[in-house]
């Protein structure tokens, strides 16, 4: 087996509570590959503006976050923030970018995959799309329902164990934020030696079950505008009353990098 290409040092930025890998899509899937080859497992989220601004009120999503191995941008406002702060991200990461890559390395490496989460049948459709790769192996696909019951945290652990019994190497996740971050972050070290990936709808939009947006409403950072349109009921309020506060964080933020720039550094003889 060839070793993959090492990553480069980590370099991070710094936006709201979350910290964000300055990585390219190649730079992000060849740091995913070092962690499978890595063989101790580990975790890799996707945020978003979303993902900002519910860690800026969910402790258990900032410490997630931070317990992370990887974080990649999957969203354009979160690259223009980079640039106001003073360290560009070179470019958007969206998971669901990085799924079919994955399965396309995973398919050469011998890797063993696990579709998880999604709506009902979303895992199972995605994983005959992928396994159109010949070289593809799937280890096993779940739906579990997730919930904060005692029931929702059993159904949890006992989908996390299946994982395990499975021989992973690689795990999608897709329950949607927070709650794949929380599962991942909660049952890491019985997934271990897997590394689990959170890709929010991604299964879905491989299965082809829901369209993505197009890629120019993509580029413009308009995504979250169409599945607005798709979705208005369930999503006007997320992007249009909760993420609003994502313009307070930055401002915070950009204060705050400000104000480390300044920051006389260690004195030199």
């Amino acid at each position: 087996m060839t070793n993959a290409r090492a990553p480069a040092a980590p370099r991070r930025v710094r936006i709201g509570s979350l910290e964000i890998d300055v990585l390219d899509r190649e730079g992000a899937l060849d740091a995913i590959e070092a962690l499978v080859l890595s063989g101790r497992g580990g975790a890799v989220f996707t945020p978003n503006v979303d993902h900002v601004v519910k860690a800026e009120r969910d402790p258990r999503l900032r410490a997630a976050y931070a317990a992370a191995d990887l974080a990649v941008a999957d969203g354009m406002p979160l690259v223009w923030a980079s640039r106001l702060l003073g360290t560009p991200l070179p470019e958007r990461v969206a998971g669901a970018d990085l799924v079919v890559p994955l399965a396309a390395r995973a398919a050469r490496r011998g890797w063993r995959l696990y579709l998880v989460g999604g709506a009902p049948g979303d895992a199972a459709r995605a994983a005959e799309v992928l396994a159109r790769d010949p070289g593809v192996t799937i280890a096993g696909v779940d739906a579990p329902t997730l919930d904060p019951s005692p029931a929702g945290e059993e159904a949890g652990r006992a989908a996390a164990e299946r994982v395990r019994a499975a021989r992973a190497d690689l795990v999608l996740a897709a329950f949607g934020a927070p709650k794949q971050e929380l599962w991942i972050h909660r049952h890491l070290d019985l997934l271990r030696p897997a590394v689990v990936l959170g890709v929010g709808a991604s299964l879905a939009f491989v299965a082809g079950t829901v369209p993505r947006a197009p890629p120019w409403m993509s580029r413009a950072g308009l995504e979250w505008l169409h599945r607005l349109l798709r979705e208005p009921r369930r999503l006007w309020r997320r992007y249009l009353v909760e993420d609003a506060a994502f313009t307070a964080v930055l401002v915070r933020s950009w204060r705050e990098a400000r104000r480390a720039a300044r920051a006389p550094g260690p004195r030199t003889r």
